[in-house]
């Protein structure tokens, strides 16, 4: 099944590692296999991670992305989960970590980082985190 994304003027977007520009125009993108895409939305930079939510996201995005280098970004993600987990008790932040877990460990890590973005949120609303 095909992947339609539509993009905004001048939004990017990463396809197997391969930044993406659109021009001045919205856009219509047809993807007809399986590729790695992230939204300019979805793209987290080095020098933004810095919450305990986001040392968790950034490891599972660049497994996403760099699927080669998995063993690497897997031994922070786990390091960064462990610590989250370690000093969290909210019972719905707990299952998101489980399901962020259960899904990189399945190699499912688009959906990971979806569930991430839930886990961002709750420490931005909880914690009192700036975005």
């Amino acid at each position: 099944m095909a992947l339609k994304l539509s993009l905004k003027p001048d939004e990017k977007l990463v396809i197997n590692g391969a930044v993406i520009a659109n021009a001045d125009r919205r856009t219509t993108l047809i993807v007809h296999n399986k590729a790695s895409i992230l939204r300019e939305k979805d793209i987290m930079q080095e020098d933004e991670v810095d919450t305990p939510a986001r040392r968790i996201y950034f490891p599972i995005m660049l497994m996403y992305m760099d699927q080669q280098k998995t063993d690497t970004y897997y031994e922070e993600f786990m390091k960064r989960m462990t610590e989250f987990m370690a000093v969290i008790t909210t019972p719905e932040a707990i299952d998101l970590c489980v399901k962020i877990s259960k899904d990189v460990m399945e190699k499912n890590f688009y959906r990971a980082l979806m569930n991430c973005k839930k886990l961002l949120a709750f420490e931005t609303s909880r914690l009192n985190v700036q975005e």
